[in-house]
């Protein structure tokens, strides 16, 4: 019988494919970049994989876990490209998702865009029934207009529905009866229950997370079952375990169910993947930055843990700006993005300004210096021309750019500004970097934080290039980068427990509370949870459980989450879930309202389990032999150019410190120290980046290491 010793990553972004092949009887792993095939995204994983394992002369038998994570089902609601869907409501509630919030997310704007419904007013129908708040029925369900509803939605062409009835999360009944009838008479529907999906109050953002749910559900469906098929064709018969957007991963089957919570896969990954890696080197308050081919993430992670929020939008109209999406209700790792990676394309505005993105060449025609017919100058052409990047080995050797088709791309942009080349290749560069900063310092204000009390760690095969500056330009002393940074969101899959969140309305006043009815509803969806990862993991799993309560103050809108006692709850319980409120609250707004009576809305519960693998440890990479040193390049730092050290990272030993300008190169990225700074291998594997002083702002200068 073959030992299953390898464990298999898979992330699918947007211009590259990511694999990552762990040994898990040595620690070492072995990794391998692909293009992105949008139209068929299966085929690229498949010709990653037959390459990877070729290179590694590795059986396919051997592998006993496959994670995967894909930004398919993302792009699907952006472009929209699911499938036809249709929703049936309440009688009275069908432009429930057009009407919305009524709220403007720019105020001023008289022309603005407003996010399209997945679901066009003709598909949206509507069936006679009526809960009130508390669950009770006022109108019975009428089934002769479910079956009404479901006949006109099948003659129009729809394929997966959204039920959606007002307050199904106190009461399901109408809606799972709904289903049933559905189901009976049109057997080939796809069907999502918004009390299966989302069952908490709020009717326009549980009916919009209900009708993304079903619109990528077929092409999930589809997709895992080829994806599925196609592993088993290549002799993995590995179970397949699919990254959540709240950092942990479920089985096939659970992701078919729900397959909205698997927006943010990508990105998650690479947020566990910082954390792991600055824990490392001790380091538990970090701001994550991943740079891929097409987008900047950039998560925190305080106290060793990336932030988990409830709350999502999808394909906004204005990228960057909130409010202008699909609201989503779930649970996913705090993250901004940005529209600036490797592909980002640079272009003068109506104002004669240089812009970096967010439009992006993708992998396909990808970058000009790719080769494969793009025109257009991006971030990586400017990149090869300022000397970062080695044309014969970027992306591992998998392939070689193209450095004349750089300068022409770049020559173009530079004549429109009267610019020389290489001045403009340095301001997409400098751009693009203040680009991020600008987000960055944003996203981190909004949490309560100062980017200068963190240190910056670096993945994706853009990160360890832009770090530095970036980091610069935060205030950030110190910059960590990992090895294998390049492939280090893929990494993370691996990193994933399995994970199960779970949600539920309840409104009660603290003071009033029923309090054995809260933990009967508390263990009904942990023993749910628990089922999932059993089937996950298997029975012999080791659970860990966390609880959380969305509280407000009586009177109030909006609540705060709030991680409560794990219980078992009684009236003594109360002082203590009051006491973990107002300290959230406080922590939120600095201040607290003379209000006494407190509110219970949501409750939470999060159940993880072990991968069943036992906890994975990457060796720290063996030292190759040889003089690190390869040679050197003609860099350009700012306005310096320099003959810049060129290093092979695999041949530098713990405890090696270089002073910069340096370029350190490794098969998925290449690391730039600038001028001024020093850094250092630690024996944990991790180079870690000390800026220069004069580079930090003066409330900085002292903290840094000289």
């Amino acid at each position: 019988m073959t030992a299953h010793r390898h464990a298999l990553a898979i992330d699918i972004g947007g211009t590259f494919t990511d694999l990552v092949l762990y040994d898990g009887s040595t620690g070492r792993f072995a990794a391998h970049k692909e293009l992105t095939t949008p139209d068929h995204p299966a085929l690229g994983v498949v010709t990653g994989i037959r390459h990877l394992f070729a290179a590694e002369a590795v059986d396919p038998a051997t592998v006993g876990r496959v994670v995967h994570a894909t930004t398919l089902f993302t792009n699907a609601l952006i472009e929209r490209r699911g499938a036809s869907t249709g929703l049936i409501a309440t009688a009275g509630f069908r432009d429930t998702l057009e009407i919305g919030h009524e709220r403007k997310y720019e105020l001023y704007d008289l022309h603005l865009p407003l996010p399209r419904p997945l679901v066009r007013r003709a598909l949206r129908q509507e069936a006679m029934e009526r809960l009130a708040p508390d669950g009770t029925v006022e109108i019975p369900l009428d089934p002769a207009s479910v079956l009404a509803a479901a006949a006109a939605l099948v003659a129009q062409g729809v394929e997966s529905v959204a039920i959606c009835f007002l307050h199904a999360y106190a009461n399901p009944a109408h809606e799972r009866e709904a289903a049933r009838l559905i189901a009976a008479a049109h057997p080939g529907l796809i069907l999502s229950l918004s009390s299966d999906v989302s069952p908490q109050i709020r009717e326009f953002e549980r009916s919009s997370t209900t009708v993304a749910n079903a619109y990528v559900k077929p092409l999930a469906e589809r997709y895992l079952n080829r994806l599925s098929s196609d592993l088993a064709a290549l002799g993995i018969t590995a179970p397949l375990f699919m990254m959540l957007s709240n950092g942990g991963l479920t089985h096939v089957d659970e992701a078919k169910r729900v397959p909205v919570q698997l927006l943010e896969s990508g990105p998650a990954a690479g947020a566990l993947s910082a954390a792991f890696f600055g824990q490392r080197s001790g380091r538990g308050e970090l701001l994550a930055f991943d740079l891929g081919g097409t987008t900047a993430k950039l998560a925190l992670v305080t106290g060793g843990e990336p932030l988990v929020v409830h709350r999502f939008e999808a394909g906004r109209e204005r990228r960057f700006t909130s409010g202008s999406g699909l609201p989503l209700n779930i649970s996913t790792i705090e993250l901004i993005e940005i529209g600036a990676g490797g592909g980002s394309i640079a272009a003068h505005d109506a104002l004669g300004l240089l812009k970096v993105g967010p439009r992006s060449a993708g992998s396909t025609p990808g970058p000009a210096c790719y080769g494969r017919g793009g025109v257009e100058p991006t971030v990586t052409d400017g990149n090869l021309l300022l000397g970062y990047l080695d044309a014969d080995t970027f992306a591992g050797g998998t392939m070689r750019l193209d450095t004349q088709a750089a300068v022409t791309a770049v020559a173009n942009l530079a004549d429109q500004a009267g610019l020389d080349t290489p001045d403009a290749a340095a301001g997409i560069h400098a751009v693009v970097n203040e680009t991020m900063a600008a987000a960055a310092r944003v996203h981190v204000a909004e949490q309560g934080h100062d980017p200068r009390n963190f240190s910056l760690l670096v993945t994706g095969g853009g990160g360890p290039l832009h770090g530095a500056e970036l980091a610069r330009r935060l205030g950030i002393a110190e910059v960590i980068c990992p090895p294998g940074a390049g492939v280090a969101s893929a990494l993370g899959l691996l990193l994933a427990p399995a994970r199960v969140d779970r949600v539920a309305t309840v409104t009660r006043r603290l003071d009033g509370m029923d309090w054995a009815a809260l933990e009967a509803r508390f263990a009904a969806m942990e023993n749910e949870a628990r089922e999932v990862i059993a089937a996950t993991l298997g029975a012999g799993a080791v659970l860990t459980r966390r609880r959380a309560a969305d509280l407000r103050f009586l009177g109030q809108g909006y609540e705060v989450m709030t991680e409560i006692p794990p219980g078992p709850y009684g009236p003594d319980t109360e002082a203590a879930i009051r006491a973990a409120f107002e300290t959230a609250y406080e922590r939120v707004f600095s201040r607290r309202p003379a209000v006494a009576a407190i509110e219970l809305i949501n409750i939470r519960v999060s159940v993880t389990g072990s991968t069943g693998m036992g906890t994975l440890d990457p060796a720290v990479p063996v030292m190759a032999a040889g003089d690190p040193r390869t040679g050197t390049r003609r860099a350009r730092f700012g306005d310096t150019v320099v003959d810049a050290p060129v290093l092979d990272r695999r041949r530098l030993a713990a405890g090696s410190e270089i002073a910069g300008p340096a370029i350190i190169e490794e098969a998925m990225s290449t690391l730039l120290i600038p001028p001024g700074a020093r850094a250092a291998v630690e024996a944990s594997g991790n180079i870690v980046i000390r800026l220069a002083r004069s580079a930090l702002p003066a409330a900085r200068q002292k903290e840094a290491v000289q």
